[in-house]
């Protein structure tokens, strides 16, 4: 018999939070999360933070605000462990987080002007994109990782098409 996750109240506040990004609600969300941010603090449980300062850098337009919420989830993930991602979903790997938060980390310090600290963490990304399940998401990683690769080598700054960024509507 396999255990159901327990029931946490942040994780779906944050999901919720989101699902409003998501639709548009892109101001909204950002002060939903920003709220919760505040009652986790900078210490609180590391699955949390990451995951909201990943969703949250999405929801920043401007690379540098957006690369403040990237580091945030960086550092969150090195205080997570695979027991308590686990908690949250079955099987889930903390090594699967890395390939994801160091692309994002690239593609701002890339659209502000860094190449050369871009280019540290998009290899960071590829060195670990093995994580990476199969299937769409890991094929959407590992395109991203390419993608944001050959930007750097070209020292492209314009936003790529294919970022997550919900924009700034709302």
């Amino acid at each position: 018999m396999t255990a159901t996750p327990a029931v946490d109240p942040t994780m779906d506040a944050i999901t919720a939070a989101v699902t409003l990004g998501h639709q548009g609600e892109t101001a909204r969300a950002r002060q939903e999360l920003l709220a919760i941010w505040e009652d986790l603090g900078v210490l609180g449980d590391p699955l949390h933070r990451c995951t909201l300062a990943h969703y949250l850098a999405d929801l920043h337009p401007e690379p540098a605000e957006a690369l403040v919420w990237d580091v945030r989830a960086l550092d969150a993930a090195g205080a997570l462990t695979d027991d308590r991602a686990g908690e949250h979903h079955a099987g889930l790997a903390v090594a699967g987080f890395y390939p994801s938060l160091h692309l994002n980390i690239a593609d701002n310090l890339r659209r502000l002007g860094a190449f050369d600290a871009a280019a540290e963490h998009i290899g960071k990304a590829d060195e670990r994109a093995a994580a990476l399940p199969p299937g769409a998401y890991g094929d959407m990683i590992r395109a991203g990782i390419v993608g944001v690769g050959a930007a750097i080598a070209t020292r492209d700054t314009a936003p790529r098409a294919t970022a997550p960024s919900v924009g700034s509507a709302g």
